[in-house]
């Protein structure tokens, strides 16, 4: 928490989707007006998901069919910054990917090969498709000692009927099984996904806003300077508050209490 943020000194607020702005099929109180708000007043605002299960496409799809227009080029997942990552990291790799058919195609964009034999990188995303033949295949090469990579570090994605099993639990099975941890962690809030949308956005850390509904991910990029809202229409609520080590600069309900917020505070 920092005693001395403002909202309105935000230049570009960043939304979590899952929770945040919708909850399943469901869009969220508030998350229309919110972001017509901030169109009228070209207040610059991207939409940062840990879900690597879909892609940038797919994203962009399902927030149209809630009637918002949003430009794919303001949708960034941790699946897109886990590529970006590698991209510096060995431009030419050959990667083990478990990961649903939309990350393998984002990848593939990135111009990755992707492998089921002497990989120099594994990545594990959270994937919906997942199979034990994937799984063994994996904890193999973990065991082995091949780079291993997560595209973020989400136990449960929550749904409208309670919550799922994300990536989180499997990296746990992984360690069990193999006695490892990922090498790297990519998506909200380790650095390489903090260094990634400061760039793609333009702004120092102090001058972002992060929304969403998660303490150890959304708020926990507030350890990277950034400003940080937490919304309680997802997974946290409020009793959870007490004595979690990462603290919110703001709590709202969810995005309409933020957009009342905003009005006033003009």
């Amino acid at each position: 928490m920092n005693d001395q943020y403002q909202i309105q000194d935000t230049a570009c607020f960043l939304f979590d989707l899952d929770g945040t702005v919708y909850l399943g099929n469901r869009l969220l109180p508030g998350a229309k007006e919110l972001i017509s708000y901030l169109d009228q007043r070209s207040t610059p605002h991207y939409f940062l998901t840990n879900n690597s299960s879909r892609s940038r496409a797919d994203y962009a799809k399902k927030l149209s069919g809630y009637g918002l227009d949003v430009p794919g080029d303001r949708i960034f997942s941790s699946g897109m910054a886990t590529a970006i990552y590698l991209k510096k990291q060995s431009p030419d790799a050959r990667i083990y990917l478990v990961g649903t058919p939309s990350l393998e195609a984002e990848f593939q964009e990135y111009g990755f090969q992707l492998v089921d034999e002497n990989p120099d990188y594994v990545v594990l995303g959270f994937d919906t498709t997942l199979t034990y033949q994937k799984i063994w295949k994996l904890s193999d090469f973990v065991r082995e000692g091949r780079p291993y990579i997560a595209t973020h570090p989400d136990i449960n994605c929550p749904t409208p009927g309670g919550f799922m099993p994300d990536i989180g639990a499997i990296m746990a099975m992984i360690k069990t099984s193999t006695g490892r941890d990922a090498d790297v962690i990519v998506g909200k809030p380790n650095p390489p996904m903090v260094e990634a949308i400061v760039e793609l956005t333009g702004y120092p850390p102090e001058r972002l806003t992060m929304v969403g509904d998660r303490l150890y991910t959304d708020i926990a990029m507030g350890a990277a300077g950034i400003g940080t809202v937490l919304v309680l229409s997802g997974e946290t609520k409020r009793d959870d508050l007490s004595g979690a080590p990462h603290q919110p600069d703001l709590v709202c309900e969810n995005l309409e209490e933020l957009l009342w917020i905003l009005g006033k505070s003009i």
